[in-house]
């Protein structure tokens, strides 16, 4: 879908929420390494019914183009030195101006597809490892990667639908990977009700359902796109969501964010567990933090921080992923095509 929306920039003193307090982007902490710790003091307003009141949109936009994992160079430092912050505004400065240039040049472009976001000091969404970078895989997670198929490897060939991953055929981009930033439709909706919480994505148009009554696990031989999730509140202001019976398919990490692994090739085993932190820390603030556990794939788990900002103002657009289109047809008649045409001049 193309469209756009949220460009604007702050351009002079821009701010961003580090543990629910606005400090001047610009100030750089004296300490690079030290990773804030998460207030736990806020008490949110309450639902009718008794529970942290979490309801509302919130979009995570404005955290577009932050890496998904650090630079080897930037080793175990949480926040970008002044020349590093200068680097970043200067790179979303110039994506925001790609859009204004493609439509003064009547020209569509990557300037209409991608979504600038807000700089902010941040290195890494990813805060653990402490060098925020995914920790090595396992062998069989190793061996599992070689065999996933997606249209964003390359020298692949395509045969059927099984040669595209759950993203390329719009079914689901999975989890984690589904609550990162992707260059479009980055809104997020939470929705209560007694006993319930509901996460409503705006890419794929998928709904989180997350009982917080104490009901049981589904058994554990029933697997989901998006795992089975339970959920149960701590402190007075943190949801706190733990997911299981992931269906294998979707990568854990997912192309469309920056920093992420390159070919959708995060495997998902059945055995992975997600542990997620929705923490008040302002009357428009959350802390949100997901801790990803699979020992099939990686030698140890790793756990991700985002700041979230509510802005009720936002709309969600409609996904229109594919409908009527021949995409995946395409891809499949121009392979067969390409390898007819080398068979024949290898002759």
């Amino acid at each position: 879908m193309i469209r756009r929306r949220g460009l604007a920039l702050l351009l002079g003193a821009a701010c961003m929420l580090a543990g629910g307090n606005a400090t001047l982007a610009q100030d750089a902490p004296k300490d690079l390494t030290a990773i804030p710790p998460v207030p736990e003091t806020y008490k949110p307003r309450k639902t009718a019914w008794g529970e942290p009141d979490l309801s509302g949109l919130w979009p995570i936009d404005h955290l577009n183009m932050t890496p998904f994992q650090r630079t080897e160079a930037q080793g175990n430092r949480y926040w970008l030195t002044d020349e590093e912050y200068a680097a970043r505004q200067k790179q979303i400065d110039a994506a925001a101006g790609r859009y204004d240039q493609e439509a003064k040049d009547n020209k569509l472009g990557m300037g209409a597809w991608l979504e600038a976001g807000k700089v902010n000091r941040r290195t890494s969404f990813l805060i653990d490892p402490p060098d925020g970078r995914l920790p090595a895989k396992t062998a069989e997670g190793e061996r599992r990667s070689k065999l996933m198929r997606s249209s964003y490897r390359p020298n692949q060939d395509f045969d059927w639908t099984t040669d595209f991953d759950s993203w390329d055929r719009c079914i689901t981009r999975g989890l984690p990977a589904s609550m990162f930033t992707i260059n479009y439709n980055n809104g997020i909706r939470l929705w209560q009700a007694p006993g319930l919480v509901a996460i409503q994505l705006e890419m794929v148009h998928e709904t989180r359902i997350i009982p917080t009554d104490g009901r049981p696990g589904i058994p554990t031989q029933i697997h989901n796109w998006l795992g089975e999730s339970r959920g149960h509140w701590e402190n007075g202001n943190t949801l706190v969501v733990e997911t299981t019976n992931f269906k294998p398919g979707p990568s854990a990490t997912n192309v469309g964010t920056w920093g992420s692994p390159p070919w959708n090739d995060t495997p998902v085993s059945t055995g992975a567990r997600m542990t997620e932190r929705f923490t008040m820390t302002g009357p428009d603030t959350i802390i949100y933090e997901v801790t990803w556990n699979d020992p099939t794939i990686f030698t140890a788990p790793w756990t991700a921080r985002l700041d979230w900002r509510r802005d009720n103002d936002y709309k969600f657009f409609e996904y229109a992923c594919w409908e009527g289109d021949v995409q995946i047809r395409g891809y499949i008649s121009s392979s067969r095509a390409q390898r007819a045409k080398d068979k024949a001049q290898a002759k």
